[in-house]
């Protein structure tokens, strides 16, 4: 799926959270920081978040 700037934004944002508060870390790092760590596991398309999307369109009232 592919992900708008502010979805990639608003799911890395939660997942550094995530592993800041404790939750393991899905991939294998080096890397320290929480931050750091959710981009990578964004790469490697592991983050266990989903996006739900409204279908349709929306229909304006004049």
């Amino acid at each position: 799926m592919k992900y708008t700037r502010y979805e990639r934004a608003r799911i890395v944002g939660a997942r550094a959270l995530q592993i800041s508060m404790g939750a393991p870390v899905l991939v294998r790092t080096s890397k320290i920081d929480p931050l750091d760590i959710a981009l990578e596991e964004f790469a490697a398309d592991r983050i266990p978040i989903t996006v739900k999307r409204k279908s349709g369109t929306r229909s304006e009232v004049l």
